[in-house]
């Protein structure tokens, strides 16, 4: 490469990192430096103006593990993705399956009904299940009439019932927007490929198996990922649905972070918050990364 060459590469190369700067500046600024900040509030204690590093390296960090409310709040969030996930993603792979039918009649109707969950606000829709499932709601009216209930069955003071509904939630609210991600898969797939597996005798549970899922399999880590992501930054059902309750068996770590950063009937613990938030980062970053690696197919 002459001279020339070499300075229209530098020129380009400048041009790049020029278009870039504003962008990456924005992300340091707001991302990074933000995340860093809060690293340094995790080390000290106080209040407002009084904070002050902690005399007891990362006592906010071992402080954590003493915390019997945060160990609650962690049982409960796992809880919540071990059961909650994986069905919502088995769901919504099948009613992915079954609306991407050509032969279906109706499906922008029905692929619409699913999705609509999704466009509901997180406030409006848990407070509507918070009245669905009151100790006088609609389902406890239904269940008395049906003969399941002799009376009425208080579903949010029992901690099981409780997080139960919570799981019920969730999936009603998004089933949809993990079907359109996998809708979108699938129409990717050329129809020839299912066609030709039929003909060597495929039934449908075969196709899907060893044809559907593979081709899907960045499109399901992707989902798994997010879906994990949102489920241990859960907070708008355990406020708005149970309000962590009862006796904060149903909360979750970002409810209880809040409760620690900005509830009335406590002191405001920035410090032990952003131990929290921190201990919640880390544990997104270590699934994700399981996740990416169990997935990885590459040699």
């Amino acid at each position: 490469m002459n001279n020339m060459g070499i300075n229209i590469q530098k020129k380009q190369q400048r041009a790049g990192w020029f278009f870039l700067a504003p962008a990456a500046l924005l992300i340091f600024v707001m991302n990074f430096y933000p995340m860093f900040q809060a690293f340094m509030m995790s080390l000290k204690t106080g209040v407002g103006k009084n904070m002050h590093f902690t005399t007891v390296p990362f006592f906010n960090y071992t402080r954590m593990f003493s915390d019997k409310i945060f160990k609650q709040s962690i049982g409960n969030t796992f809880f919540y993705l071990i059961i909650q996930v994986p069905v919502m993603l088995i769901l919504a792979i099948l009613l992915a399956q079954i609306l991407n039918n050509k032969d279906l009649k109706f499906r922008g109707l029905f692929r619409t009904m699913v999705f609509l969950p999704c466009a509901t606000s997180l406030v409006s829709y848990s407070l509507i299940f918070k009245s669905l499932f009151a100790t006088r709601g609609l389902m406890n009216e239904i269940f008395i009439k049906l003969g399941i209930f002799k009376d009425y069955y208080n579903f949010l003071g029992d901690p099981w019932s409780a997080k139960i509904i919570i799981i019920i939630a969730l999936l009603w609210r998004w089933t949809g927007y993990n079907m359109v991600f996998y809708l979108a898969g699938l129409q990717n797939i050329e129809y020839s490929v299912y066609e030709a597996a039929k003909i060597d005798g495929a039934n449908g549970w075969k196709t899907f198996w060893h044809i559907t899922v593979p081709l899907l399999k960045p499109t399901i880590i992707m989902t798994f990922i997010m879906s994990i992501n949102g489920t241990l930054q859960l907070f708008d059902e355990s406020v708005n649905l149970t309000n962590g309750g009862p006796a904060n068996t149903s909360i979750t770590m970002s409810h209880y972070i809040y409760n620690n950063s900005f509830s009335g009937t406590n002191v405001p613990n920035f410090g032990y918050a952003s131990a929290m938030s921190f201990f919640v980062f880390i544990l997104v970053g270590i699934l994700a990364f399981i996740n990416l690696k169990v997935g990885d197919s590459r040699d």
